[in-house]
C-alpha cells in the first residue's frame, strides 16, 4: 500500500515521540544507588591461573535459549557451527562472540606473579554492570535495561535499532556489534541471568578452579574485599569458591594487594569488583574514569535524539516530496 506525504510525516513525528517517551522512563528508573538486592561478583587477580575456564563455560551457557549468545530470531546456538566442525576459538579480545576474556600483562622477563617489575597479572574483563549505567541512558529506544532488583544491565534485542551509541558510551568500551550480519545485535555479558530463575548463577563463577571469581550480592562482595585488604600479606586464608557465601573454601597465604576495590567507585560505582596486586592502569583499566554517575552527562545530549530523528525524517519527506512531484511533471509533460 502507498504512504502519502501526510500519513508519512505523520509516522515519522509518531516516531520521534515515541522515542522520547521512551527515554524519560527509562532514566527516571534507573537508580543512582546500588539495589539492596543487587548481585555481581568479585574478581581477584591474585587468585587467578589463567585457565580460563570462564570463558569457555561463558560460551558454553550462554549459547543456549535465554542466553546472551543465543540469537532467537536465527534460532541455533551461535557457536553450534563451530562447534560441530571442530574449530578452536582463540580470542584475543571481547568481541560479538566473546563475552568474557582472560588478557595478561607481562614485563621483563615474567617470572614474578602480580609483579610489574619482571612480572604478570591475568584480568578478566566484560560488562562491569555500572550502579548507574551510561549505556542505559544513551539508547533512545530502551534495548539496554537495568534490573531494578538484581541490578543487571541486559539486552532486549528486539528494540535494538543499531544506532550503536552504548558502543560510545561506555567508560569501559564493552559492549560489541555484530558487524558480521545483515541485521547485526549487540552483545554483552548479562551476568547469566537467564540462569537465576533455576537457582544458578554467573558460569564464569561457578566454573572458577580457585574462586578467582565469585558470585553474591552486591553488599557482601564489598564486605569481602575490603576483609582481604585488611589482611597481612603471608598469612593464611580460606578464600570461598563459587559463590561469596559459599562453605567450599581453599586456604592459601594471602599475596600483596594494590589498596583499592576496583569498582566501588569508578563511573558512580559498578556491580563487578577487583582486586589486584599490580596497578590496574598496568592490567588495562583506564585510571581517568572518574567517579561521578556518567549519566548526569549523556542526558543533555540523548535529550535531543527525538528533535534530531524527527528533522532527519521529515528533511527526507520533503526531500521525496519534491523528487515525487518533478517525476510526476515529468510524467504529465
Amino acid at each position: 500500500m502507498a504512504m502519502n506525504r501526510r500519513d508519512f510525516l505523520k509516522v515519522a513525528a509518531g516516531g520521534g515521540l515515541l522515542l522520547a517517551s521512551d527515554i524519560k522512563p527509562a532514566l527516571a528508573t534507573m537508580p543512582t544507588q546500588l539495589p539492596p538486592e543487587a548481585v555481581g561478583m568479585l574478581y581477584d587477580a591474585t587468585l587467578c591461573i589463567g585457565c580460563k575456564s570462564c570463558m569457555v563455560n561463558c560460551k558454553t551457557y550462554n549459547s543456549v535459549p535465554g542466553g546472551a549468545l543465543y540469537l532467537e530470531n536465527r534460532g541455533v546456538p551461535y557457536e553450534a557451527n563451530n562447534y560441530e566442525q571442530g574449530i578452536w576459538d582463540a580470542p584475543v579480545d571481547l568481541s560479538s562472540r566473546t563475552l568474557n576474556i582472560i588478557k595478561v600483562s607481562k614485563s621483563g622477563t615474567a617470572v614474578n606473579k602480580d609483579s610489574t617489575e619482571n612480572g604478570y597479572s591475568f584480568v578478566k574483563q566484560h560488562c562491569l554492570h555500572c550502579i548507574t549505567p551510561a549505556c542505559v541512558s544513551v539508547c533512545p529506544v530502551a534495548a539496554l535495561r537495568k534490573d531494578p532488583v538484581t541490578g543487571v544491565v541486559h539486552y532486549v534485542e528486539d528494540r535494538c535499532i543499531g544506532c550503536r551509541y552504548c558502543l560510545l558510551a561506555c567508560p569501559f568500551k564493552v559492549p560489541r556489534y555484530e558487524y558480521e550480519y545483515a541485521s547485526p545485535q549487540v552483545r554483552k555479558c548479562q551476568l547469566c541471568n537467564h540462569r537465576y530463575k533455576e537457582g544458578k548463577y554467573s558460569a564464569c563463577c561457578e566454573f572458577c578452579p580457585t574462586g578467582a571469581s565469585i558470585f553474591g550480592k552486591v553488599v557482601d562482595l564489598r564486605k569481602e574485599a575490603q576483609r582481604r585488604l585488611s589482611l597481612k600479606t603471608g598469612d593464611e586464608y580460606d578464600f570461598p569458591v563459587q559463590t561469596v557465601g559459599s562453605k567450599f573454601t581453599m586456604r592459601r597465604p594471602v599475596s600483596k594487594y594494590i589498596n583499592h576495590v576496583y569498582g566501588m567507585t569508578e563511573a558512580g560505582g559498578t556491580q563487578y569488583l577487583m582486586l589486584a596486586g599490580v596497578p590496574f592502569d598496568w592490567i588495562g583499566f583506564n585510571k581517568n574514569i572518574g567517579d561521578n554517575n556518567l549519566p548526569e552527562l549523556t542526558w543533555a545530549y540523548i535529550s535531543k535524539i527525538p528533535a534530531v530523528f524527527v528533522g532527519v525524517i521529515a528533511a527526507g519527506a520533503l526531500t521525496w516530496a519534491i523528487t515525487s512531484r518533478k517525476n510526476k511533471d515529468k510524467e504529465e509533460s
